[in-house]
């Protein structure tokens, strides 16, 4: 099980530039994600198979 809290983290400090959830992971990852405050900061784009690239924006999505 990947720590996806602290990959969230390593995104929004631009230790890395995006993070690729697999669609087997998604519920698990989304959890985690919608618990931070900044959830709103981390931008999804869905890809065939169910992968989705997140990146970090500094204005939040609406």
């Amino acid at each position: 099980m990947a720590n996806y809290d602290e990959l969230l983290e390593q995104l929004k400090q631009g230790e890395i530039s995006s993070l690729q959830i697999e669609k087997e992971d998604f519920l698990e990852f989304r959890e985690i994600l919608l618990k931070r405050e900044d959830f709103k900061h981390f931008r999804g784009a869905a890809f065939h198979h169910g992968l989705t690239i997140y990146t970090y924006t500094e204005e939040p999505s609406k």
